[in-house]
């Protein structure tokens, strides 16, 4: 058996292997004896079928899976012992194996296209900054959360005729679609309000989709379908009228304080205030933090140069998704799939030069506080009592193991991103909601 690397550049190359009979030839023989001792062929008496019969009959297909067998065995030690890096796996140069003549050649030439990972180095010190957004809660977002509390807890009536803000429960129709669902009137694009303004029980309203409303997610929502399948639907709606909610806003008094924020909580609007606020700026944070670490993600891979094997990583995107994705798809999201190759060998190797550990009693306890937050918190969480290492021990070993797997990654994740946080600039600026928003969605 011979086996040689042949670089193409510094990422890509063929690993190529070359077989002679007496590499496979022995191992063969010994399984077509095993086959004959096994067999049950007509009109021999089984374990006396001679071994040329067995030849004749599966010969072909024996020496295939030998050499396929020896292929994988070969190319896996290679490159081990070579300490050959890769990205993904090896392809199979295929078109020139269907060249072989199983029937008359003894000795085979295979080939594999490898990517291999390029030297890089990167930078995590404090010339690397980034910053944090701090999002305040203006006037504007607490006016709004308020007026939304206040709805939330408040009581629902049934009028004979809608105004704006009610919402509309009735039969919607559209093509060949039917189903009931809630409308809501703010929801609606302001030229076309007028037509669910006025109206009564059995009503019928008609009325353009894509011009009443303009959002994929209420379409979504109303319809009962994916925002994929949302998109897709468009035309004339009849709306037939079964109700019309109207919510009239609690007051602010001790019993919407309890219901938002549990018994004697705040007993004040001074106290209420600041909860809200509090809770606001708690939930922004998280979303900042999320933004926080994109951009630390974004800018080292801006930053790092990373040689990335194209031909290469084309390929295995298809030939990993065994062809159900197209070149175009696949060079419409390259960019995509290169930054993610990126990201995950600069945090591979951080967590190698960092030496980043999961252990898995840290796991255990992601597990316990995922579950307990599902459930509903430390209160419920109780009754499980001594059950509950149970359900978690049941809970990462469910799905062959991909829970477990998933909390792993997480944990390393977030310790490599805290790694990375002690070692940078991270500056903090104080912005609106909105200014917020917009950089999001830029």
């Amino acid at each position: 058996m011979d086996i040689t690397l042949d670089k193409k550049n510094t990422t890509e190359g063929f690993i190529k292997i070359r077989l002679i009979e007496t590499d496979y030839q022995q191992k063969v023989d010994e399984k077509v004896k095993d086959y004959a001792k096994k067999a049950n062929i007509k009109g021999f008496r089984q374990g006396k079928v001679p071994s040329g019969v067995i030849r004749k009959l599966y010969g072909k297909s024996i020496m295939v899976e030998e050499i396929n067998h020896i292929l994988s065995h070969a190319l896996t030690d290679y490159i081990k012992e070579n300490d050959i890096k890769l990205i993904g796996e090896p392809i199979p140069e295929t078109d020139k194996t269907k060249e072989i003549d199983w029937d008359n050649q003894k000795e085979f030439e295979f080939e594999y296209f490898i990517g291999l990972i390029d030297e890089f180095t990167y930078d995590l010190t404090e010339k690397v900054k980034v910053k944090k957004y701090k999002i305040a809660a203006d006037k504007k977002v607490m006016d709004s959360t308020f007026e939304d509390i206040k709805k939330q807890y408040g009581k629902v009536t049934n009028p004979d005729v809608s105004e704006e803000g009610d919402s509309i429960f009735g039969t919607l129709v559209i093509g060949d679609r039917e189903n009931d669902n809630l409308i809501e009137i703010k929801e609606i694009e302001k030229k076309e309000k007028k037509k669910f303004v006025g109206i009564k029980k059995d009503d019928q309203v008609t009325f353009d989709l894509r011009t009443a409303i303009k959002d994929d997610v209420v379409i979504a929502r109303i319809f009962s379908v994916t925002i994929d399948e949302a998109k897709e639907i468009k035309g004339e709606v009849t709306l037939t009228v079964k109700n019309i909610n109207r919510t009239e806003p609690a007051e602010f008094n001790q019993e919407l304080f309890d219901q938002t924020f549990g018994k004697d909580e705040v007993k004040s609007i001074k106290e209420f205030e600041e909860k809200v606020k509090e809770t606001i700026e708690g939930n922004y944070d998280r979303e900042s933090e999320y933004f926080l670490n994109k951009e630390i993600r974004d800018t080292l891979v801006d930053k790092t140069k990373i040689e990335v094997p194209d031909e290469f990583l084309k390929r295995w995107i298809k030939f990993s998704n065994d062809g159900k994705i197209s070149s175009e798809d696949i060079e419409k999201d390259y960019d995509s799939y290169t930054n993610e190759l990126k990201w995950s060998l600069i945090s591979n190797r951080i967590n190698e030069d960092e030496k980043i550990k999961v252990e898995n009693e840290e796991v255990m306890n992601e597990a316990r506080n995922q579950i307990i937050a599902q459930f509903g918190g430390p209160a419920v969480a109780q009754q499980f009592g001594d059950k509950l290492d149970g359900i978690v021990s049941n809970f990462l070993n469910s799905e062959n193991g991909q829970n477990y797997g998933r909390i792993f990654n997480q944990i390393k994740s977030e310790k490599t991103v805290a790694a990375i946080k002690e070692k940078i600039t991270i500056t903090e600026k104080k912005i609106s909601l909105d200014e917020f928003k917009k950089l999001a969605e830029a």
